[in-house]
């Protein structure tokens, strides 16, 4: 019986999985207005990381705390980074469509600038990673966390491959593999990203001159 008791690896792994369930449905609801994406997914992280240090009360709790909490920060800090994401998208398509179209000296030209629009939007990607975690763990200014999280993120560069794999894992799974899958989607993946970058954002939290005060629980 004690396979099944509350202390046990499985009934825990059980646990975290019904975290993960319930986190990706609160995320996906307080999502659907998209001006609101930046804020649940701060309360996301915020509640994954809570999780990950054996600080949890309720997941509902802890999630709307935040949301409320950081609701103005991270809808200001979403809305830059998806103007700024659109107007890649917007480039990296304009300059696809005149390099097919182009031969010679031009295509070359054309190719090389997408290649740069490419090399930002990775950069991009990098941002969006870290953004949102970090704000869930200290508080700064919009302009400090989008300098700390791009430097958090190229710093520890083998953790955030090791989250765009998870995301994209997550992706490939629900897509070729198996739909229901998706119940746990972005919850098990903040998750499996909190456990990773629980001990960077707490040195980054214990160093005010990096990355400013440490938000109270």
């Amino acid at each position: 019986m004690r396979f099944f008791s509350y202390e046990s690896k499985f009934s825990q792994l059980l646990l975290k999985l019904c975290y993960a369930c319930m986190l990706n449905i609160l995320w996906f609801i307080c999502s659907i207005p998209i001006f609101t994406i930046g804020a649940s997914t701060t309360a996301l992280y915020y509640t994954s990381l809570k999780i990950v240090r054996s600080e949890e009360g309720y997941v509902t709790t802890l999630f709307f705390r935040s949301f409320r909490e950081n609701f103005r920060q991270a809808t200001r800090l979403w809305l830059i980074l998806l103007g700024f994401g659109l107007l890649l998208a917007g480039d990296g398509y304009i300059l696809h469509y005149l390099r097919q179209s182009s031969s010679g000296t031009a295509a070359v030209i054309w190719t090389l600038v997408l290649a740069i629009v490419i090399a930002a939007a990775v950069l991009y990607v990098i941002e969006l990673l870290y953004v949102f975690p970090l704000l869930a763990s200290v508080r700064n200014t919009d302009r400090a966390m989008l300098k700390n999280a791009f430097l958090i993120g190229t710093h520890y560069l083998f953790a955030t491959i090791l989250i765009i794999v998870i995301h994209f894992a997550m992706f490939f799974a629900v897509v070729a593999w198996f739909t229901p899958l998706i119940i746990f989607g972005e919850g098990l993946c903040a998750l499996i990203s909190a456990w990773l970058l629980n001990g960077v954002l707490l040195s980054v939290s214990q160093a005010p001159e990096e990355a400013g005060e440490e938000k109270e629980s």
